[in-house]
C-alpha cells in the first residue's frame, strides 16, 4: 500500500498542473466562440469538456479519425500489422485455418507456429460487436498451456468493432488498431507461457496489462505501420504528414485523462485503507469521496473522478484495492518501451530477451523480479511522465 499512495501521490500534482493548462485552453475557446456570436461567456464545466476538447483538437492537428480509417483495413491490419510485427520480433508464422468449426461465420482462427516451424498455439479473432457480446475487448485462453497434460495453448481475442454492411471493407479506427494490438499482446503472454504448473499460469493484477501495454508500441512503429496501413482500394501508403499528426496528438488531453483516472485510483485505494470501523455509511460516502480528492490535491472541478464511488463497480469483485493497477502496468510499461528503443527495437535479439525473461515465465517468479532481469534496473516512472506530456 505505501508504494501505490507513493505512484499516486507523485502522479497527481504533474496531472492537475496539466489539465489546469487544458482548461486554460478550453476555456479561451468557449469565450471566443461566445463573443463571436454576441453571446457572454461562461465558466467550463465537466459537462462542456469532452465537447470543447474535440473542438480544440481538429483545429491545433487539422485533422479527424475519417482521415486514417481507409488506410486501416481489418485483414490488412491482423495479418499484415499484428501478426509482421510478431514475425519481426518473435519469429513466429501464422496460417489461416478454415477447416475447423467456429461459431460464428464471421470469427477466424490460425496455426501459429513457432520459430523452427512447430504448432505454437491456435489463435482466435473473434473481432466484431453483436448483440450477444458483451462491451469492450479481451483475450481468453480457452485452452492453456499445460506440459503435464501435453496440451497447447488456444487463445482467443475478442473485440467489438462494428461490422459493415455485406460486401463492404471494416475500416478500423486508430483506436481500435491499438486495442488490437494491446490484446494480442496479451494472447502472446498464453502463448509462450512455459509454466510447468497450471497454477502457475497467472500473474497478479497489477502486472497483467503490462506485456499488452507494450505490445501496443508495434502499432505505429514505422516498419510495421508501412507494412499495413495502406489504403484498402489504391494500396498506396498512409501518407506520412497524416501519420505526424496523429503521433502529435497523442499528448492531447492527457492531463484530463490522468487526472479523472487517478481521482478514482486514489478513492478507492482510501476506501480499502480505512479501518473497518472508519467506513462511512451511504449517506456520508459524497462527503467521503470529496474529502479525500481534496486532501490528495486532485479535486479540480471540471474533472470529476473516471467513476464516482455510487457506480464504482472496480471496487468489489476480482478488482478490489486494484484499480491502481492500470498506471502501474502503464510505469513499466513505458520504461521497457524505452529499453527497447534503446536497444534498437523490433529485433529478434529483443523479441528473445522479451520472450525468454518475461512472456514464458507465467507467475512463477515474483514479478518485480521478472521486470528487473529484463531493464536492468527498478522501475522510473519518468517515462511514463514523458509519455503523458507531464
Amino acid at each position: 500500500p505505501a508504494t501505490v499512495n507513493a505512484l499516486l501521490a507523485q502522479l497527481a500534482p504533474a496531472a492537475v498542473a496539466s489539465a489546469r493548462q487544458e482548461a486554460a485552453e478550453l476555456q479561451k475557446l468557449i469565450d471566443a466562440e461566445q463573443a463571436a456570436q454576441g453571446q457572454p461567456s461562461f465558466a467550463l464545466q465537466a459537462w462542456d469538456w469532452s465537447y470543447y476538447a474535440e473542438k480544440l483538437r481538429a483545429t491545433k492537428y487539422g485533422f479527424d479519425e475519417s482521415q486514417l480509417k481507409p488506410y486501416l483495413e481489418i485483414t490488412s491490419v491482423l495479418e499484415k500489422g499484428v501478426f509482421f510485427a510478431a514475425n519481426q520480433l518473435y519469429g513466429l508464422s501464422f496460417k489461416r485455418r478454415t477447416d475447423l468449426p467456429v461459431y460464428r461465420d464471421d470469427v477466424r482462427v490460425y496455426d501459429v507456429f513457432d520459430t523452427d516451424g512447430k504448432p505454437l498455439a491456435l489463435f482466435i479473432a473473434d473481432l466484431y460487436a453483436r448483440p450477444s457480446k458483451r462491451g469492450g475487448a479481451w483475450m481468453n485462453a480457452y485452452v492453456g498451456q499445460n506440459p503435464l497434460e501435453g496440451t497447447q495453448p488456444v487463445v482467443a481475442n475478442h473485440l467489438n468493432i462494428p461490422k459493415p454492411p455485406a460486401g463492404e471493407p471494416t475500416l478500423m479506427t486508430w483506436d481500435e488498431v491499438n486495442t488490437l494490438f494491446h490484446e494480442f499482446g496479451h494472447a502472446l503472454h498464453g502463448m509462450f507461457n512455459q509454466s510447468r504448473y497450471p497454477g502457475l499460469n497467472r500473474v497478479p493484477r497489477d502486472f497483467v496489462e503490462y506485456p499488452s501495454q507494450v505490445n501496443e508500441v508495434w502499432a505505429d512503429w514505422p516498419s510495421v505501420l508501412a507494412h499495413y496501413a495502406r489504403h484498402y482500394q489504391t494500396g498506396e501508403p498512409m501518407p506520412r504528414e497524416l501519420l505526424d499528426k496523429v503521433a502529435r496528438a497523442k499528448r492531447f488531453n492527457q492531463g484530463y485523462t490522468t487526472v479523472s483516472y487517478l481521482a478514482s485510483a486514489i478513492v478507492d485505494q482510501r476506501l480499502h485503507q480505512l479501518q473497518a470501523a472508519d467506513i462511512p455509511a451511504p449517506a456520508e460516502v459524497p462527503a467521503f469521496e470529496a474529502r479525500v480528492l481534496k486532501e490528495a490535491g486532485i479535486d479540480f472541478g471540471p474533472v470529476p473522478p473516471r467513476y464516482k464511488l455510487p457506480y464504482f463497480s472496480h471496487i468489489m469483485g476480482g478488482y478490489s484495492a486494484g484499480y491502481y493497477a492500470y498506471i502501474w502496468s502503464e510505469v513499466l510499461d513505458a520504461d521497457t518501451v524505452e529499453w527497447l528503443q534503446a536497444h534498437g527495437g523490433l529485433t529478434r535479439a529483443n523479441g528473445d530477451q522479451l520472450r525468454a525473461k518475461l512472456l514464458s515465465r507465467g507467475g512463477s517468479e515474483d514479478a518485480m523480479v521478472l521486470f528487473r532481469n529484463l531493464v536492468g534496473h527498478a522501475p522510473d516512472i519518468q517515462p511514463l511522465l514523458a509519455r503523458r506530456g507531464l
